[in-house]
């Protein structure tokens, strides 16, 4: 089962950090799905739910108002409430 890793901060905090095998959300073209292996991306979600689907298949769900993600080296980086 291939994973990635993902990490959401704020600013200075770490909120999440750890292996998964999906991440969930929505931006302005629609809902999307990055996997293992993804290739690289950047995007802007506002006000959308975004969901980690962890190792154990269990799902955490995130909610910010505005939260860039950015997707290299089968690392997902997670930047929230930065305005």
């Amino acid at each position: 089962m291939e994973t990635m890793k993902v990490r959401i901060t704020r600013a200075t905090e770490l909120l999440w950090e750890g292996e998964a095998l999906s991440v969930t959300s929505k931006n302005v073209d629609g809902p999307f799905d990055v996997l293992p292996m993804h290739a690289n991306f950047v995007t802007l979600i506002r006000g959308e739910p975004i969901t980690v689907k962890n190792v154990d298949k269990t799902e955490t769900k995130h909610s910010f108002k505005y939260a860039v993600m950015y997707v290299q080296d089968n690392v997902v980086k997670i930047y929230a409430d930065f305005l």
